[in-house]
């Protein structure tokens, strides 16, 4: 069991923010990483939708022999986490916006969070936010249209930029000085963002926290892998060419094979 892969799904490349933590953290676990972008992006569809596309992941990754599944998109997690835990008997770590260190941490007692719409929709993000923000000011911004940006390699388009620009500057008018990135595909963007915000704005995104739960669950399970050579298999449902790109500035050699699921 413990030379099986980590499996980890996102709605399209966004994930792999994620999974660059928990190989940095991991560096001896083999991985599969799906990229299910022909159907992002997940933040525009029903909650119905979102679970029946997170069973279709997980049982593709519980087939190629998975031991562990990390739902590396905020919007499957809010919607879907409880369903797959109580459906399958393999572990799943899922993945919420880190709204909990940033209101902890702030000094101005305000907030922002971009996120998309089901994520900021979900039952669960209210709850975290309710728990977490009692006298904290949250200021939310669907970020709508920045997932299909990102997945037509489009990061540093003239495009992709205005809308940032649309999104958060109304946000430092509340005096925000923690902004939380509620999407995994965000975190590509914070170049971009950091130049909007300012160096007064933290930014936190939560894929170190996802690697160190990952690690906890997996020494709990006696699951940790020691090989010295790890292997790391990338699938996706449309072009593989934006994946690769990602990819490219990370590992020195992997493999990405277009997959119809």
């Amino acid at each position: 069991m413990k030379k099986q892969p980590i499996g980890i799904f996102d709605s399209g490349i966004g994930g792999t923010s994620i999974w660059k933590e928990v190989i940095k953290l991991l560096p001896n676990e083999n991985t599969i990483y799906l990229a299910d972008s022909k159907n992002a992006p997940y933040g525009e569809k029903s909650t119905e939708e979102i679970i029946s596309l997170c069973i279709k992941n997980s049982e593709l990754l519980i087939s190629k022999g998975c031991k562990l599944i990390i739902v590396a998109c905020n919007t499957a997690t809010t919607n879907a986490i409880d369903y797959l835990r109580n459906n399958y008997t393999i572990p799943f770590i899922g993945i919420e916006p880190a709204i909990k260190p940033a209101a902890l941490l702030s000094k101005t007692g305000a907030i922002g969070i971009l996120a998309t719409k089901g994520t900021l929709a979900s039952e669960l993000f209210e709850k975290t936010t309710a728990n977490y923000t009692k006298n904290i000011t949250t200021v939310e911004q669907n970020g709508e249209g920045l997932v299909q940006l990102i997945e037509n390699g489009e990061l540093n388009s003239h495009q992709l930029n205005e809308l940032l620009i649309s999104y958060l500057k109304p946000m430092l008018n509340y005096n925000i000085d923690h902004l939380v990135l509620g999407c995994t595909h965000y975190p590509y963007l914070i170049p971009q963002i950091q130049n909007i915000v300012g160096d007064n704005v933290k930014i936190i995104d939560s894929g170190e926290a996802v690697a160190k739960q990952t690690k906890a669950i997996l020494k709990k399970h006696n699951l940790i892998a020691s090989q010295k050579k790890s292997n790391h298999l990338f699938y996706t449902n449309i072009k593989t060419n934006v994946l690769s790109e990602t990819l490219s500035n990370v590992l020195a050699t992997f493999t990405v094979e277009k997959l119809d699921f």
